[in-house]
């Protein structure tokens, strides 16, 4: 019997656009008295998602930019709260959305490493075990007390990745492939991914590469404007979303 990993029931979220988030209080209070104030536009950006994803499930996900992609691996992840709809989620979920995103700029690497395994679900005392592993991983063991804003973006980059993939969480959230450091690095990183693929653990991936989608996924949603335009077998969605696009 499969057992379910990821439900949503519903899901639309509108969110603000760029044109609101410039629109500063002095521009707001001046057109008040103007009596020229009007309400900053929203946009709806994703539009009655209904989705289940099956435990051990890997599902792709493809769509033109602006189709909501990256804002539903983040209502998934916990990051957004939809503004209307139900997400239910089974088990430890590692976004491996913004890499570094969740990190404290002010504070050592080590203190991160165990600030991001907690609130990945993970003990303080798991993730002191497991923080050598991560340095090696991430080649950051020269920079353990080194406050992470001393580090370059490549580095935080490769400290996300490494404690994400070293937790070994039951869902994993990929947005885009991942191009983190050099030719080395890169791989290193592509024979971790390989070795998720090959286990139970649920993957949901946005990636533009439709070879990648047809090989590597289970299943796959085209999103089109903040819906689902078609959901099915990867070779049939890919090659319909290519014929729309070209």
């Amino acid at each position: 019997m499969t057992e379910e990993a990821i439900r949503l029931e519903q899901i639309s979220l509108w969110r603000r656009t760029q044109e609101e988030f410039s629109y500063d209080l002095k521009k707001t209070v001046l057109s008040f008295f103007e009596g020229k104030y009007r309400q900053p536009a929203k946009k709806l950006v994703l539009d009655k998602i209904d989705l289940v994803v099956e435990k051990g499930e890997k599902i792709g996900i493809v769509g033109s930019n602006g189709a909501g992609k990256s804002t539903l691996l983040k209502v998934i992840s916990g990051i957004l709260q939809p503004t209307t709809g139900k997400v239910r989620v089974r088990g430890k979920i590692a976004p491996l959305i913004e890499l570094g995103a969740g990190f404290d700029a002010e504070i050592s690497v080590i203190d991160n490493i165990l600030l991001y395994g907690v609130l990945l679900g993970f003990s303080r005392a798991e993730m002191k075990e497991r923080s050598d592993s991560i340095l090696d991983f991430a080649e950051l063991e020269d920079y353990r007390y080194v406050p992470v804003k001393g580090l370059s973006s490549g580095m935080v980059a490769r400290l996300g990745f490494a404690i994400a993939t070293d937790v070994k969480p039951d869902i994993l959230i990929l947005d885009e492939v991942l191009s983190v450091g050099d030719e080395s690095f890169r791989n290193k990183c592509q024979k971790r991914m390989d070795r998720f693929w090959d286990s139970h653990v649920t993957i949901i991936v946005v990636s533009h590469s439709m070879e990648f989608i047809k090989q590597s996924c289970d299943k796959t949603i085209w999103l089109n404007k903040g819906r689902i335009e078609l959901i099915g077998e990867s070779e049939k969605v890919a090659n319909s979303y290519i014929q729309r696009v070209t």
